[in-house]
């Protein structure tokens, strides 16, 4: 109930993740890449597009290795399991050790095996949130590669045809990429909350908005223990940003570049910054609920197109 790192996050960010990448991936393979390659009157084999996933095959085991052992086994060991077999916790007790506090509801085996679980379960669910980010990347590096093909016909009308395409991509990987900053906001909005005494996040994040307004001015105490998702979450958030940049560099820069690709860059900045700043001063919680709807309406409208259509209006009425 208490724990937005496995409850928001598996349930609600990351099958939207899922979802918007699985989206893009069928539009490119099937629609997007064919009509881009028409457009500058090129020919390549069906399989194209096939090739270019398998050549990252060992970036794809790399990754279920790192998931796998650093992300599951070796966190679970040091995080969990140690510390359900010595009895001794440097971390915040959460659902995974209660036992240590509540023997008569959970013991120690359970625990054990449970957490085992739950971070197989997690390990697992971050191979495939990786994997999607490099899909991402390989969207957009065949984009340009294509276009950089010497034979590509860069004329106004393949420039024409092409840009409704690169829109597309880029509409997408920006929803995926707030879809992953809301994932890793999930993970440290727990880290912080389990170093408080608030009772639960609500309450957390209810007092630090009304500290931050003088209606309460209850100081947040802190404890004294160790975050162990604190620089995990700061290595998601990273490796999230890092498609739409390298998309937004590719498709959204040069010719291409418009208000909106930059309205699409200036919404994944702030939540970029809500999230570094959660638990940096009082009333943090203002902004990050401010990125929160902010980020929630963009994953219907990534490029902010009422705000640009209202500007508009304004200016033909102005004329």
């Amino acid at each position: 109930m208490w724990a937005p790192n496995w409850t928001f996050l598996f349930m609600i960010f990351m099958p939207l993740f899922f979802a918007f990448a699985v989206e893009l991936m069928s539009y490119w393979k099937n629609e997007g890449r064919r009509s881009l390659l028409d457009a500058g009157e090129l020919t390549e084999k069906e399989d194209g597009w096939d090739r270019k996933v398998m050549a990252a095959s060992y970036t794809y085991w790399a990754v279920f290795i790192l998931c796998v052992a650093f992300a599951g086994l070796f966190q679970w060991i040091g995080v969990r399991l140690m510390t359900l077999l010595n009895g001794v916790d440097d971390y915040a007790i959460d659902w995974g050790t209660l036992a240590l506090v509540r023997p008569e509801e959970v013991s120690i085996p359970q625990s054990i095996a449970f957490t085992g679980f739950a971070y197989l379960y997690m390990c697992l669910c971050f191979y495939l949130f990786f994997v999607g980010l490099i899909l991402l990347f390989t969207v957009a590096h065949d984009f340009w590669e294509i276009e950089q093909n010497p034979d590509w016909k860069s004329g106004s009308e393949a420039q024409a045809a092409a840009a409704p395409i690169s829109r597309r991509v880029m509409r997408a990987i920006c929803r995926c990429t707030i879809a992953g900053i809301f994932v890793a906001i999930c993970m440290k909005l727990q880290s912080f909350y389990l170093t408080s005494t608030s009772p639960n996040v609500v309450q957390w994040l209810a007092d630090d908005a009304l500290s931050a307004v003088a209606v309460q001015g209850n100081a947040e105490s802190r404890a004294d223990f160790r975050m162990p998702t604190h620089y995990t979450s700061l290595i998601v958030a990273i490796a999230t940003c890092v498609p739409f940049l390298y998309g937004f560099a590719r498709l959204a820069i040069g010719e291409r570049f418009t208000v909106r690709g930059a309205r699409m860059a200036s919404v994944i900045l702030y939540l970029l910054a809500s999230y570094l700043l959660i638990g940096a001063f009082a009333g943090f919680s203002i902004m990050l609920l401010l990125a929160v709807l902010l980020g929630l309406y963009c994953f219907f409208d990534p490029e902010l197109r009422f705000s640009l259509n209202r500007r508009t209006r304004g200016q033909q009425s102005a004329t």
